[in-house]
């Protein structure tokens, strides 16, 4: 194996493997961990690492008005998306939660047509936006102990991943620094800092919480393969092989993260939410894959150059 195609490996295994396995990283963070303090420890350290990293680099500092819009993007896709997928994860398989944040382009394509009007309604759009709404539906109505429906939680996903969506539109219509990887620490960074401020408003601190050994490892897991090796591994591989080869992670990391949370999170997933979960991954791949305008495939790309998560 010659020295590229080991780092390619490399490459892959961070963004289809480390990134699928976050989500059970946050179940185990947030199991003794404030969800929200969680999330703001985690993206305030990464941000100010990966913002750090590329002003030593040599990258422009941001302008006020590319502040500003950091400072909005910050708040939909790391405030208000981050909040309600760490809180969701306190009782919700983190198998799932990775299945219902794989519904972004769902929301993305539904607020193109109907919100902001840069996409039409086609039939193959409708049926793939159907096919994953309908699986949303069968995996908040699953019974996975004694008939409780999983709702509130699948909703606080769904609201935040709508959130993710309308920022991921809004990037490509605001002035961002041109290193994405100053515009994504920064974002990390604010959004962090807003995680950690929302905390104390609601109280979950002070004081502050006892984290345990096994906390405190899954959270440096978050930051440093999640948020920090695994996005270097992205970036490079948006230049080294096709957009819609790297982007294939959207699809890969749900089916990793259900099962590292069956096989290392001992977490029962029943037969209706699989089904769901079958509908939702269809329903991706069918609408990353669809013929869309250079607009919206543009819109994908930035989506994806400031992390998800991912997580």
């Amino acid at each position: 194996m010659n020295s590229r195609t080991f780092k390619l490996v490399a490459a892959f295994f961070a963004i289809y493997v480390v990134w699928g396995s976050t989500y059970l990283a946050i179940r185990v963070a947030v199991d003794t961990v404030p969800p929200l303090f969680a999330a703001g420890i985690r993206f305030t350290i990464a941000g100010i690492g990966l913002f750090g990293w590329s002003q030593l680099r040599g990258a422009r500092a941001p302008s006020r008005l590319e502040w500003r819009n950091l400072t909005m993007l910050g708040a939909l896709m790391f405030l208000a998306s981050y909040s309600g997928l760490f809180w969701a994860e306190r009782t919700l398989p983190s198998g799932i939660a990775s299945v219902l944040v794989a519904t972004i382009p769902v929301w993305t394509a539904l607020l193109e047509i109907v919100v902001f009007k840069r996409q039409r309604l086609q039939w193959t759009l409708a049926v793939a936006i159907a096919m994953g709404l309908g699986g949303v539906v069968m995996i908040a109505i699953d019974s996975t102990s004694a008939g409780n429906v999983n709702l509130l939680p699948c909703l606080a996903i769904l609201g935040s991943e709508i959130a993710w969506s309308s920022g991921t539109i809004v990037t490509t219509m605001v002035k961002l620094p041109e290193s994405k990887t100053t515009s994504a620490g920064a974002q990390m960074m604010i959004g962090g800092v807003m995680l950690i401020a929302l905390s104390g408003i609601v109280r979950e601190i002070p004081p502050l919480p006892h984290i345990s050994t096994t906390a405190w490892l899954a959270i440096a897991y978050l930051i440093v393969a999640g948020s920090l090796v695994a996005f270097t591994a992205f970036q490079w591989l948006l230049t080294q092989m096709p957009t819609t080869v790297v982007t294939s992670y959207a699809y890969v990391n749900p089916v990793i993260a259900l099962l590292v949370g069956y096989f290392l999170g001992g977490e029962i997933i029943g037969a209706r939410a699989m089904a769901g979960s079958g509908l939702v991954l269809v329903s991706t791949v069918a609408l990353m894959m669809s013929r869309t305008t250079p607009n919206t495939q543009l819109s994908r790309l930035k989506s994806q150059e400031v992390l998800s998560a991912e997580t």
